[in-house]
């Protein structure tokens, strides 16, 4: 079983150019995303969260069930479902306007175990920014870390949200310690201001960074780094790419039974080349098509 923990939102999705361009609701959130493509690659999933029991928050959940998600340990509430407005520019890449206040999942609480069978938990986005569900899902990092739970963090900065910048930096420092598997953006990288081997030595056994259509480089804990090219597409859009990165990452390494940091440390240039060329497969299909619509295991093949 692979857990994720995090928000599920609504993305309203322009269909037109111009700031009065027409939206159009699409089921999306960082986590949401990633367990969504875990569902559909064929990976044993569960989501972790809390959302309403408005419209949006059932058509999350059914989305969920479609991609085979287990969904029994979602929390419920009758607050509104969390909005994020996208801005799509000219080269496809997305930015976000957020409507968070009162809304379902910031209310989020720990649950007092993962369920039976966790082997990985996967953390990101929002759900790390907003309290104070975010310390909830920081309490939940640190003790499956604590019981030796393969972790896996992608901090997919959304700045808007982050009052506090130098705040925000010192807290991603201090969950590093509990991260078995670190993903994040170029972009994120500069945002943070630190390098992959200075959060390698604060804790990660393996920093993947994404650079869009230029691909995919892993740093690992013993010096080495592999990197392999983005897959050639047109770009409809670049909504969940990296959440499908994230998801193919785990789906992969659950495929080769190497959810652990000794299994990391023991991939070598192979089979982290083979990984990061499945992850940036999955990426470009779902770049190629208009919102969060990551790949089914049929559209890939394997490893």
């Amino acid at each position: 079983m692979i857990v994720v923990a995090g928000e599920a939102l609504i993305d309203l999705v322009p269909q037109g150019s111009g700031a009065l361009a027409d939206l159009k609701p699409a089921l999306g959130g960082g986590p949401y995303n990633t367990a969504l493509a875990l569902g559909r690659l064929g990976s044993r999933t569960a989501f972790c969260s809390r959302t309403s029991y408005d419209a949006f928050g059932e058509a999350l959940l059914d989305g969920m069930r479609r991609a085979g998600v287990d969904v029994s340990e979602v929390q419920r509430g009758p607050e509104p479902t969390t909005l994020a407005v996208a801005t799509i520019d000219a080269s496809g890449s997305a930015a976000y306007s957020f409507y968070v206040d009162g809304t379902a999942d910031r209310l989020f609480t720990a649950p007092t175990a993962l369920p039976a069978g966790t082997r990985a938990v996967s953390f990101g986005t929002c759900s790390l920014v907003l309290e104070p569900g975010a310390s909830a899902y920081e309490e939940l990092m640190r003790a499956a870390a604590g019981q030796g739970v393969f972790t896996a963090l992608d901090p997919n900065i959304r700045a808007g949200l982050i009052p506090d910048a130098d705040g925000y930096r010192a807290r991603f420092k201090s969950w590093l310690p509990s991260v078995t598997l670190l993903k994040l953006s170029a972009e994120d990288a500069e945002w943070l201001g630190g390098t992959p081997r200075e959060w390698l030595a604060a804790g990660p056994a393996a920093v993947v960074v994404t650079r869009g259509g230029e691909g995919l480089t892993v740093f690992t804990r013993d010096g080495a780094e592999y990197s392999v090219p983005g897959e050639k597409v047109a770009v409809v859009d670049t909504i969940g790419a990296g959440d499908t990165v994230n998801a193919a990452l785990l789906h992969g390494l659950s495929a080769q039974d190497a959810l652990s940091e000794e299994a990391l440390a023991a991939l070598g240039v192979q089979g982290w080349t083979r990984l990061l060329r499945f992850a940036a497969r999955a990426a470009a299909i779902t770049c190629s098509r208009a919102g969060a619509e990551p790949p089914y295991a049929a559209e890939l093949g394997g490893l």
